[in-house]
């Protein structure tokens, strides 16, 4: 068995649930998700998404949960992110003869995407929330073109993608299509304040959204931004943010990094 301690955001856990079960398959072995509801996303998995059968679920609330400490102290092989980070190929996964060499009963604690895996069917809105995005998303119209700027904590993203960035990335936009709309997913309201200011007749959003990740409303109202943006015909996103990568791999849809 491969048990998978998912870490971060909704992002950074998706991309290794996918690593995971990826994993889990080539070597045959059944695997198990540990998700922490915590406050970095303080909601559980089936708030967010219809039930699973290619693994097994289990919530925990805490790093002391007792189901989390047995699993890891009966491990034959422990791997953290500084482990999988020192194995990984010059592709960015897990050397194949490292990974032959693993035991079975095998933990992994990560936020890092680790195995090739570009496949997102296993995750399905639940069906409250895909009559939500379906709601928004009707609204697009024949162009519409996603907008996600990071901010927060983020400070990476802030330094490289400003503001100006982005109203430029959009303007493009418009003067290559003047039918664009724009979906905007942003966690600092003062970002959508300035946006709209500048296209007042072209921002689309979920305008009244929570955003607190220690929330279940909160997260709820991440996961429909997700979608959103991942509906769009071409994402303008944020440098090195997770959400911004998985939205537009979602379906293989155009990306630019606003700033580069």
């Amino acid at each position: 068995m491969i048990i998978i301690q998912p870490s971060g955001g909704l992002c950074n856990r998706m991309r290794v649930i996918n690593s995971g079960w990826r994993l889990a398959r080539e070597r045959q072995e059944k695997l198990l998700v540990l998700w922490n509801c915590n406050p970095e996303l303080n909601c559980p998995f089936e708030a967010l998404f219809r039930p699973v059968t290619e693994f097994k679920i289990t919530s925990i609330h805490s790093v002391a949960d007792p189901r989390k400490l047995f699993y890891q102290k009966t491990a034959r092989s422990y791997l953290t992110n500084e482990e999988l980070l020192a194995h990984r190929d010059q592709n960015g996964v897990l050397n194949r003869d490292y990974v032959t060499g693993l035991k079975s009963n095998l933990y992994i604690f990560t936020w890092e995407w680790f195995y090739p895996s570009e496949d997102y069917h296993l995750f399905v809105p639940t069906e409250a929330l895909q009559m939500r995005i379906h709601q928004m998303t009707a609204r697009f119209g024949r162009s519409c073109v996603g907008v996600h700027i990071r901010r927060t904590d983020n400070q990476p993203a802030i330094g490289k993608s400003s503001t100006d960035a982005f109203l430029d990335s959009m303007k493009k936009e418009i003067a290559a299509d003047p039918d664009t709309m724009f979906y905007l997913a942003t966690d600092d309201m003062r970002e959508e304040t300035r946006l709209r200011e500048v296209y007042p007749d072209r921002i689309l959003s979920n305008q009244n959204r929570c955003l607190r990740r220690d929330s279940q409303e909160g997260m709820q109202d991440a996961l429909l931004d997700l979608y959103c943006l991942a509906a769009t015909r071409k994402i303008i996103g944020s440098y090195f943010s997770s959400f911004t990568d998985i939205a537009a791999d979602m379906h293989g849809i155009p990306l630019c990094i606003a700033g580069e």
